[in-house]
């Protein structure tokens, strides 16, 4: 295929274009341009093989919007995808791009009451978008029929096999006639997706998109959890504790960015927003602020943002979890560019967990998860950003007036309490603490290890009985460990020694077997759970 770097070459229609044009979409990613026109013109099914982060969900959403009749009731089009979460996020963006058919476009997932569900099939489902196990609910109660159905859409697919819809797919697939074509959309190409497709899928056509790196590894991600009423208290703190904060605040709605960007201004940071009800002419006048740092911080929702290309950014804050991977990708994309590192955050809750761990394994990377700073860290901070200030001036030419006055102040006066009352004078505001509320830290999420030694990102902290009076260093516990499980020297983290003993951070399943294989040795283990904090 030659080279295609606009939509308009795909033979989309200029209703779709016009919606593209809308949410800001300028080119087409590289799986968008191979897949669509095949879509469009071909009859084949179509295996695409893409990482996650590629813009998959528009390869398949916009050829079907255009092809389906939105007048017929039946059910045209039906995508298979692996939680309730992607469900959510698909059919939001299929609505996106064809707003005036959004009664048309039904969502079917468990945690959803059957009936209100069997009501939006009967109004007319022509495109469903679901997790197997409900469709198949569904299938089976006659509530949803695909005796007509055109398309079938099997969305990471490779994902709904590790979870184990194997069997649910094919279900699925039983039920369809076999004019419908099916569209397969997947990261990696394993065993099971071969059988599966030598199966059911005969004749298609492979696309294959070249893997780049999903996340840059200049890009430290981080996750903080807290509660839903103190999330804004966490940004100021993570705002406060970086010196030269320059950043983005991604939102899920233009109300949140809004809301938001109001309460930072109101405690004196200097930020704007950038959301689908802002005029172009604003839009750009904020971009120019930003991009000259006359304002440092950009609240955005990731429609509004698609196509800002900022660089040297210090953090990219994810007040809101992003829905899907995909969205997580370009939101964190934006820092760690050309050499430079930064800082990827995520705030959440507690019950968010579930989706940040789909979030971390579709787009192959890991997210830490950290305290936030506590208040004395950023009050010292401070201290250190205005001192490195004060001592950058102060081989500056000062003007006589000042060295008089100053003079004048140390005459009859100690010069220790001269200085301290003039920086109380000058920064008594900035190093207040009185502006900062207090945080429930205390949230719990995730599993927990036998000790309480599972935290909630999927590693076990363990107990090390030797420190630095046993002259242990890091490549000796690295060391040790191996000897005792096997793995690899990367997923081996955080290790601290202290004077008597050591701490470190293993994947909890290695944890796991290390702690057994200890046990069943004959002599006192060396490594165990660490104990919980009370």
């Amino acid at each position: 295929m030659s080279q295609i770097t606009l939509f308009s070459e795909l033979g989309l229609s200029q209703e779709t274009l016009a919606a593209i044009t809308a949410k800001g979409f300028q080119t087409p990613t590289p799986v968008q341009a191979e897949t669509i026109p095949r879509i469009l013109n071909g009859t084949n099914h179509i295996i695409a093989q893409a990482q996650t982060g590629t813009g998959k969900t528009a390869a398949f959403g916009l050829p079907i919007l255009d092809t389906i009749d939105f007048n017929a009731k039946h059910t045209q089009a039906l995508i298979l995808v692996p939680t309730r979460e992607l469900a959510g996020q698909v059919c939001a963006e299929l609505i996106s791009l064809s707003g005036q058919h959004k009664n048309t476009i039904v969502p079917v997932y468990g945690g959803q009451p059957m009936d209100t569900q069997c009501r939006a099939l009967k109004r007319g489902g022509c495109i469903v978008v679901g997790t197997p196990g409900r469709i198949i609910d569904h299938l089976k109660r006659k509530t949803l029929r695909v005796d007509q159905l055109q398309y079938l859409i099997l969305d990471e697919a490779d994902e709904m096999l590790n979870m184990g819809f194997i069997e649910d797919i094919e279900s699925v697939m039983e039920y369809t006639p076999k004019s419908t074509r099916i569209l397969l959309f997947s990261a990696t190409m394993p065993d099971r997706i071969r059988t599966l497709a030598s199966k059911y899928i005969p004749n298609y056509e492979h696309i294959k998109i070249k893997s780049e790196a999903v996340t840059t590894p200049l890009t430290e991600q981080l996750y903080f959890e807290v509660k839903n009423r103190d999330k804004f208290e966490a940004l100021c703190r993570i705002i406060d504790h970086q010196v030269g904060f320059y950043g983005m605040i991604f939102c899920r709605t233009k109300r949140d960015v809004d809301e938001v960007n109001n309460q930072l201004i109101q405690r004196g940071y200097t930020s704007e927003p950038i959301h689908g009800d802002i005029n172009q002419t604003q839009r750009e006048r904020t971009l120019s602020r930003f991009r000259k740092k006359t304002i440092h911080i950009l609240v955005a929702t990731d429609v509004a943002a698609r196509g800002i290309d900022v660089d040297n950014l210090t953090h990219v804050i994810n007040y809101a979890l992003p829905q899907d991977p995909e969205s997580y990708v370009h939101r964190i994309g934006r820092t760690g560019r050309a050499g430079q590192s930064g800082t990827a955050i995520t705030l959440m809750t507690s019950n968010e967990y579930r989706q940040l761990v789909f979030i971390q394994k579709l787009a192959k990377t890991t997210i830490e998860r950290r305290q936030l700073p506590a208040v004395s860290e950023i009050v010292e901070n401070k201290k250190k950003s205005i001192t490195d200030r004060l001592e950058s001036q102060r081989d500056t030419r000062v003007g006589n007036q000042y060295r008089q006055w100053a003079e004048e102040l140390l005459a009859d006066a100690d010069p220790t309490t001269t200085v301290a009352t003039i920086l109380q004078h000058c920064f008594d505001s900035v190093l207040s603490t009185d502006q900062y509320a207090d945080i429930d830290t205390s949230v719990k999420s995730g599993k927990k290890g036998r000790d309480g030694g599972m935290d909630s990102h999927g590693k076990a902290r363990l107990f090390v009985a030797k420190g630095k009076r046993d002259k242990i260093t890091p490549k000796g516990i690295i060391a040790l460990i191996k000897t005792h499980v096997k793995i690899k020297d990367s997923d081996i983290r955080q290790i601290q020694i202290m004077e008597n003993f050591s701490f470190v951070n293993l994947p909890f399943d290695h944890a796991e077997t290390l702690v057994r294989n200890l046990k069943n040795s004959n002599e006192r283990p060396i490594i165990t759970y660490a104990k919980k904090k009370r």
